[in-house]
């Protein structure tokens, strides 16, 4: 298998063939042996590197002693920026070795073109696990047709030298679709698999395929009792991994049977609670959750349901994110449930990385960076713990990561989102409204769109940034296309609320007072203590005429800052503490708030709508308020 020749992380381009190491055009002076050190940790990326074979594969045939190799290690974390206490690159495991932490990505080598042909595809081979197809039509068991795949998809990640697609990914596919739409979907290898139950016996089959030429690259059969399903899972992957012609280690197979239960009800119930988040459906949740938490019952000790009941009240918890009084108790259940598979399972990378995800909802950003690289070490090729690691890290880690995740699936619309957010934070406002574009047209491909994650939002902040430039007609557009969206999506109330604030702003700008007054109501049906919609509609009432009424109005904004203030929602309190005091007419007060609030605020992505946020067009022309997205640009690098 041909090594790539170039390898992407963070900002840096580690380039073999030229042997040097690169940011952006400049070149970073390395010693060769850093240059050595470095290609064999990010060839090895998530796997410890023990200082024995380090030093057999550095310094071949010489003696050294450790003094050189921590040298080395300082010399290549000066040059990456690095820090010992907090690795960001090369993580130190005491009197063990070292290992690369970082998202690491093959790249094309310098010259060539991406999309074309290079000769041998470099780096491992893409492989996808389809549903299993229920021979016997048996409803009883239509369950395992997604539970074999999927545990036949985590245990193949587990193989490192295996690049795996996330089941989710492919569930659309049928086993039967043309070489064509196998390899649009990014694939190489694919696997095609069965099973049928006769009383209490099961047999499971499958057929690892070669994409390009529809050639069986390896079969494979088990069978057995039903109540041996977990083992018959097993031999299905050993005989596949022969087909690949890659060695299965013993840690690698522990890895396998550690997420297993010796239940098959509670086998049963996560694979069907896992089915209905899948779906992403609201009203599927509540059901879910009895099915995790049954899973439990029946086993306390199984990681991967404590893992499935996180999510589940995760998403309750993001179902009221948009209020002023979010549903803290449902966060705090997911973060304890994740961290308790982390206590059953320590290397159970899909646990570390709900973990950070969950993390990154709270005020404190910093605690989520740790988790989330963690699970990105454990599975690098894992497109969910990248954008999760995307989401919770802020700069030139969340670009890396959220672009590695669009390599693997373009048309996720969140992960444009989520580099729309930091282009407008660095006020690269082209660069935002491009990603954007993209991610509504990813969503809406023919095909290639998944319905579970519309585009919701993305719209709307298209409209911010054009009424920014002061194209109130685009913006409408914008905001129009957004309410337009149909459907009882999990963020759908949020963004058509914002569309409608944006509505109501370009309604002012316009000087039609009372179409805006209409816009802001429209948004309160949605959200009616929302603080900023107060203030739009307060400041809509006065241009009408109506002061009495705006000054109600803006008392009730106040009370709703405060509520957001108990509730620790402090970015939420900045913001429309910082509308209010413009639509009060105090602007410096105002920009004084904002720059208070970066300079105090830790590290991530606090802020980063200040520099399209209509609420705050009035302070664009003011020297302070430069100082603010300098400031906001400044933490965005």
């Amino acid at each position: 298998m041909t090594a790539p020749v170039s390898f992407r992380f963070g900002p840096y381009l580690l380039d073999r063939a030229a042997y040097r190491l690169l940011e952006g055009d400049r070149s970073i002076e390395l010693s060769p042996k850093a240059i050595d050190l470095l290609l064999l940790l990010v060839e090895r990326a998530g796997t410890l590197v023990t200082k024995d074979e380090i030093l057999k594969a550095v310094w071949p045939d010489v003696a050294v002693t450790d003094n050189a190799l921590t040298q080395v290690v300082s010399d290549l974390r000066h040059a990456l920026g690095d820090s010992s206490t907090a690795p960001r690159y090369l993580e130190t495991v005491p009197r063990r070795g070292y290992r690369f932490i970082a998202p690491v990505e093959p790249a094309m080598p310098e010259g060539v073109a991406p999309g074309r042909a290079t000769g041998t595809k470099t780096g491992p081979k893409t492989i996808a696990v389809l549903d299993f197809a229920n021979v016997t039509a048996d409803p009883e068991m239509s369950w395992l047709a997604a539970g074999i795949a999927e545990t036949v998809t985590n245990d193949l990640r587990v193989i490192r030298d295996l690049r795996v697609i996330d089941r989710a990914l492919v569930a659309h596919v049928e086993a039967d679709a043309s070489s064509d739409t196998l390899r649009t979907a990014g694939l190489d290898l694919v696997v095609i698999g069965s099973f049928q139950r006769l009383g209490d016996h099961l047999r499971i089959t499958a057929r690892l395929t070669d994409v390009a030429t529809r050639e069986a690259v390896a079969n494979a059969k088990a069978d057995g009792p039903l109540t041996e399903v977990f083992g018959l899972q097993d031999a299905i992957v050993m005989q596949l991994s022969t087909g690949l012609q890659v060695r299965i280690s013993p840690a690698e197979r522990a890895r396998m049977s550690a997420r297993e239960t010796s239940s098959l009800d509670a086998y049963r119930a996560l694979t069907e609670g896992r089915l209905k988040l899948e779906a992403l459906n609201p009203a599927e949740i509540p059901s879910a959750i009895e099915d995790f938490e049954r899973a439990l019952a029946l086993d306390p000790h199984y990681a991967l349901a404590h893992v499935g009941l996180a999510h589940a009240r995760f998403w309750l918890f993001q179902a009221s994110r948009a209020r002023n009084r979010q549903d803290i108790d449902q966060l705090a259940a997911a973060i304890a449930h994740a961290r308790r598979a982390i206590e059953i399972d320590a290397d159970l990378a899909e646990a570390h990385s709900a973990l950070g995800f969950f993390l990154a909802s709270t005020d404190r950003p910093g605690e989520a960076i740790a988790p989330a690289r963690r699970a990105v070490a454990l599975e690098p090729g894992n497109w969910r713990h990248l954008f999760r690691l995307g989401m919770a890290g802020w700069g030139a880690e969340r670009i890396s990561c959220l672009q590695a995740v669009i390599a693997q699936y373009p048309t996720l619309p969140y992960a444009y989102l989520g580099l729309a957010m930091l282009r407008i934070a660095r006020r690269e406002l082209q660069a935002a409204d491009q990603a954007l574009q993209a991610g509504i047209g990813g969503a809406g491909r023919t095909g290639g769109g998944d319905a579970r994650f519309p585009a919701s939002g993305l719209h709307a902040l298209r409209g911010l940034i054009r009424l920014a430039g002061g194209d109130l007609a685009k913006a409408r557009g914008a905001f129009e296309r957004e309410l337009e969206a149909k459907g009882k999506h999990l963020f759908g109330d949020e963004s058509a609320r914002d569309a409608y604030d944006g509505l109501g702003h370009a309604a002012l700008a316009s000087n039609d007072p009372a179409g805006a007054v209409e816009m802001f109501q429209a948004a309160l049906a949605r959200y009616p203590e929302h603080a900023r919609s107060l203030i739009g509609l307060s400041a809509a009432l006065r241009a009408s005429g109506s002061r009495s009424r705006a000054d109600q109005t803006m008392k009730q904004a106040e009370r709703a800052i405060e509520e957001l203030r108990s509730n620790q929602r402090n970015g939420e309190a900045v913001a429309a503490t910082a509308a209010w005091h413009v639509a009060s007419g105090r602007p410096a007060e105002a920009a004084a708030t904002l720059h208070a609030f970066l300079t105090s605020a830790p590290p991530g992505s606090a802020g980063w709508l200040v520099p399209v946020d209509p609420f705050l067009a009035p302070l664009r022309k003011q020297r302070e308020f430069d100082r603010v997205l300098t400031l906001l640009a400044d933490r965005a690098k």
